[in-house]
C-alpha cells in the first residue's frame, strides 16, 4: 500500500467557529475580535456586511446591533468537545488541529460505514446535531490530512461533503489558487518553540508564488520537486506534496520509544479541573525532560484520563509547533472542561484517578539558545513551575501575568491576563505596530493609578497649553504637584498628542503628553504629565 492510501483522511471544519462557541442564538449578529479585528462572525452579521478582517468600528458601523465578543481559545475548545464526543464512536482516532477543525484517518471507519461518502454524511449530521443549527459544517475527504482540510473548506462553500476519489487529489486541487496551500502549510511545518523555520513563513509563501507567476495549485504541482525544495525549503516541499496528492508522514518523524510514556496514579482522586491541570503540568514537565535528553520534541500527544467511574477519556492533540509543557496542560484542561460539561452530574464521584501522556509524533529538536541575551534559562523554568504550583492551589484565573498589549499610554501597553491564557515559555516580543502619539522608550517605572493634579507654568506664570497642531504655548518653567511646593523644570520633551475614538461622543479622548525633569531638594525627578480637558495631571514617573 502506498503512502497516499495510508494517509487517506477526512477533515471537519466548522465555519466561523469562535462565533458559534459564544452560544448566542442563530438570529443574533455576533462578531469575535482579536487585536481589534474581526476574526469570526455569525451568518446574521455576515449578511449585514461584517466580514473577518474588519476593524471594530467599521464592523459596528455596518451593523449597529452587532454583539462583540473577545477571542477565547479555552471557550472555543470547550464548545468543540461535544462535537468530538459525537463522532468518537464512528472514528476513535480523531486528531484535534484547533477548535472547530479536526482530522481523522478513514481507512477503517470508511470500510465499516459503507464508504467515504457515507462516513462523511454521517459525521456531518452528528456534528451539526452536537453544535446546533447555527453551525455550518464542512466535511472533506482526500489523500492526506492537509489536502482534506482544503477540501473541507470547499465543502463549506458548496454546503455538501466533498469526497475526492483515491489518486484524484492533485487533479481536484489543480484549479484552486495557491493561497489554499498557505492556509494549511503551518500545520505541516512544526517548529520547536524559540526557533525559526528554515524557510520563508507560509503566510508570505502564496504571495511569493503569485509574484513568480504561479497562480494555481496545478501550476505549482507541475514544478519539479527537487527545484521546489531547493528554492522554497521545507515549506515548499510540504506544499508540493499537498499539491501533487502525495502527502506522507514527514521524513524526520521518529517512532516514540515506549519509555517516553509518562503516567501517574492520583490518590485520592481529583474532582477539580484546576488540580488535575496541575498534575498534567507536572507530567508534561517530565515528558519534556525525557524528550530533551534525546534531543526530541513532541508535535502530537495522546492525553488519556481514567476516572473512578471506569471511564477512559482519550484525545489526540496536535500543534503546528512543539507542544510545550504549558501547552499540554492547557489542552488537558480543555479536555476535562468539555468532559465535565457533558456529564449529567458533577459530584466528586467522577474524579480523575489516573492520567497518561503518550507522545504520538515526535521530531528532532532543532535546538535553541539558552541563558544568553534574551534566552531561556533554569531560573525561568523554575519560575514557570512555581507559577503552575500556585495556580494549582488557588484555581484558574487566580494567577495573573503581564502581557504586551499595545497602546499609546504606558498603562495601556501591558495588561494582566490569566496564566493559562499565555505560553510563558515562548513569550512574544513587544508589539512594534505604529501607535501615533505613543511615548518613546524607556518606559516609566511607576504608573499612577489615581490622578494627581499638576500645575505647569511658563516663565510669565501663565499655564502651559498645547494647540491643535501639537505646539506648546511656551516652554514650561515651573511645576507644582497636588498644590505642593513649586519646583523648576530643568528639561522637557514632547509633546506627544493623541486623538482617540474621535467617532465616539462618549469615549472620545484628546490628550497631550510631556516629559519633564524637575529639581527637588532630594535631587532630580523625571515625570510624564498629561494635558486633558484643559488640566495637567501626573500619569507616570521615571527612575
Amino acid at each position: 500500500m502506498d503512502a497516499s492510501q495510508q494517509l487517506r483522511s477526512l477533515a471537519i471544519e466548522v465555519a466561523d467557529f469562535p462565533a458559534v462557541a459564544t452560544g448566542r442564538p442563530s438570529g443574533t449578529p455576533v462578531a469575535v475580535l482579536h487585536a481589534n479585528r474581526v476574526v469570526a462572525v455569525s451568518p446574521t452579521a455576515r449578511t449585514s456586511g461584517v466580514v473577518p478582517g474588519l476593524r471594530r468600528r467599521e464592523a459596528q458601523s455596518r451593523c449597529p446591533a452587532l454583539e462583540i465578543h473577545s477571542a477565547d481559545v479555552a471557550r472555543d475548545a470547550r464548545a468543540f468537545e461535544p462535537a468530538l464526543q459525537s463522532i468518537e464512536e464512528l472514528a476513535p482516532r480523531i486528531e484535534v488541529v484547533s477548535a472547530g477543525r479536526c482530522v481523522l484517518p478513514t481507512r477503517g471507519p470508511s470500510r465499516y460505514h459503507g464508504g467515504d461518502r457515507s462516513l462523511a454524511n454521517l459525521i456531518r449530521d452528528r456534528v451539526r446535531t452536537a453544535l446546533g443549527s447555527v453551525a455550518v459544517v464542512g466535511v472533506g475527504v482526500a489523500d492526506g490530512p492537509r489536502a482534506a482540510q482544503i477540501v473541507a473548506a470547499e465543502s463549506l462553500r458548496s454546503g455538501a461533503p466533498v469526497v475526492v476519489g483515491p489518486g484524484a487529489t492533485a487533479t481536484h486541487l489543480a484549479p484552486l489558487p495557491v493561497a489554499v496551500l498557505a492556509a494549511v502549510i503551518p500545520l505541516a511545518a512544526p517548529t520547536p518553540a524559540g526557533t525559526h523555520p528554515p524557510s520563508a513563513p507560509a503566510n508570505g509563501f502564496a504571495d511569493l508564488l503569485v509574484r513568480l507567476g504561479i497562480r494555481t495549485v496545478g501550476h505549482f504541482a507541475a514544478l519539479p520537486a527537487p527545484d521546489v525544495s531547493a528554492r522554497f525549503g521545507v515549506v515548499g516541499r510540504l506544499a508540493h506534496q499537498v499539491a501533487t496528492g502525495t502527502e506522507t508522514v514527514p521524513a524526520d518523524v521518529v517512532d516514540p520509544p515506549a519509555d517516553l510514556v509518562v503516567a501517574t496514579d492520583v490518590d485520592p482522586p481529583i474532582a477539580q479541573v484546576e488540580r488535575a491541570t496541575f498534575v498534567a503540568k507536572v507530567l508534561a514537565d517530565e515528558l519534556a525532560d525525557r524528550l530533551g535528553v534525546r534531543g526530541l520534541v513532541c508535535t502530537r500527544v495522546l492525553v488519556a484520563i481514567e476516572t473512578v467511574d471506569g471511564e477512559r477519556l482519550e484525545r489526540l492533540w496536535r500543534h503546528e509547533g512543539s507542544l510545550t509543557p504549558s501547552a499540554v496542560a492547557q489542552r488537558v484542561r480543555w479536555q476535562l472542561d468539555g468532559w465535565r460539561r457533558g456529564r449529567v452530574r458533577h459530584d466528586d464521584s467522577g474524579g480523575v484517578c489516573r492520567m497518561e501522556l503518550i507522545p504520538d509524533q515526535i521530531v528532532p529538536d532543532a535546538g535553541r539558545q539558552l541563558g544568553f541575551w534574551g534566552g531561556s534559562d533554569d531560573a525561568t523554568t523554575r519560575a514557570l513551575r512555581a507559577l503552575a504550583r500556585i495556580q494549582g492551589q488557588l484555581g484558574a484565573g487566580a494567577v495573573l501575568v503581564p502581557e504586551w498589549h499595545g497602546g499609546r499610554a504606558p498603562a495601556e501597553q501591558i495588561r494582566l491576563v490569566p496564566l493559562e491564557a499565555v505560553d510563558l515559555s515562548a513569550r512574544a516580543d513587544p508589539p512594534n505596530a505604529p501607535w501615533p502619539g505613543m511615548i518613546p522608550p524607556p518606559a516609566p517605572a511607576r504608573i499612577w493609578t489615581s490622578p494627581r493634579s499638576v500645575d505647569l507654568l511658563d516663565a510669565a506664570g501663565t499655564p502651559v497649553r498645547v494647540s491643535g497642531r501639537g505646539e506648546l504655548s511656551a516652554a514650561p518653567q515651573r511645576c507644582c504637584v497636588e498644590r505642593g511646593d513649586w519646583t523648576e523644570v530643568d528639561a522637557w520633551a514632547g509633546p506627544w498628542c493623541s486623538d482617540e475614538r474621535w467617532w465616539d461622543a462618549t469615549g472620545h479622548r484628546r490628550r497631550a503628553r510631556l516629559q519633564i525633569v524637575i529639581a527637588t531638594p532630594a535631587g532630580h525627578e523625571a515625570h510624564l504629565v498629561t494635558l486633558e480637558s484643559g488640566s495637567w495631571w501626573l500619569e507616570a514617573s521615571y527612575d
